[in-house]
């Protein structure tokens, strides 16, 4: 049996044991709504567009965040790497910020740029750059002194040595920071749109939630998990078993 077909037959097991669980009442709609219901507030909401318009608004933002922490986390990276005082300084800095939840930011975010997009965009950017910045960190600080001394003893220096033999030796940790740091993004994004004012997946979710609309709260949780895994597994994965074969790291 392949892994395509258990995983079918085990999400049919759930679904089906949630829908019996339902019909037979041994909980209400308000606590867990059914499959059902489920699948009707999601194709009503996909049906009048209104979570399409969610989502499109959710990507553009996860979009301008996720770009831009990918950027300021491999400068803040290849400044650690380089410079022993900044990776001294900063780079503690870095390690604590990374465990402070992006939502802890969205007061500060608030307040100095308002309840807006900004707000959001600037916790998204929060989510992704520390991770990103360590992994950066990690993947240069790794390169092999035996690659550095044949490409000095070829003559490779400076800028050059950086850009033939540190950076392409190091890609395995971009990538896996990339991962990481779009993993970060979409739950900060998620966060930060719950305080927002919409549109927005996040934004639905605490509306519907205010309304008690417990079906098109679990139905976007759905589509949030779903992205989450299709974007993961779809491309971060395969990018990253694709390096891990090409750099001849396989076990």
């Amino acid at each position: 049996m392949n892994t395509a077909l258990k995983r079918i037959i085990f999400f049919a097991l759930i679904i089906g044991l949630w829908e019996s669980g339902s019909r037979f009442g041994l909980w209400t709609e308000v606590v867990l709504p059914s499959p059902t219901s489920v699948f009707q507030a999601l194709f009503t909401g996909i049906a009048d567009q209104t979570l399409i318009i969610d989502l499109f608004a959710s990507f553009k933002r996860l979009f301008i965040g996720l770009g831009i922490s990918l950027v300021i986390g491999t400068s803040i990276g290849v400044l650690l790497a380089k410079s022993k005082t900044a990776d001294d300084t900063l780079g503690s800095l870095l390690l604590a910020f990374q465990s402070v939840p992006s939502i802890v930011w969205l007061p500060l975010a608030i307040m100095w740029f308002g309840l807006n997009e900004k707000a959001v965009i600037f916790v998204v950017i929060l989510g992704g750059t520390f991770v990103m910045a360590l992994n950066i960190r990690m993947g240069i600080k790794n390169v092999s002194p035996l690659f550095l001394k044949a490409a000095q003893t070829m003559g490779s220096r400076g800028l050059d040595l950086f850009i033939r033999v540190i950076f392409p030796a190091s890609i395995p940790y971009v990538v896996t920071g990339s991962r990481l740091a779009w993993a970060f993004a979409w739950r900060a994004l998620m966060a930060g749109e719950l305080l927002s004012t919409g549109p927005g997946l996040g934004y639905t979710l605490r509306y519907a939630s205010d309304f008690g609309d417990m079906s098109l709260v679990i139905a976007v949780m759905i589509i949030i998990g779903v992205i989450g895994a299709i974007v993961d597994q779809l491309i971060f994965q395969r990018i990253e078993k694709s390096v891990i074969k090409r750099w001849g790291l396989e076990s």
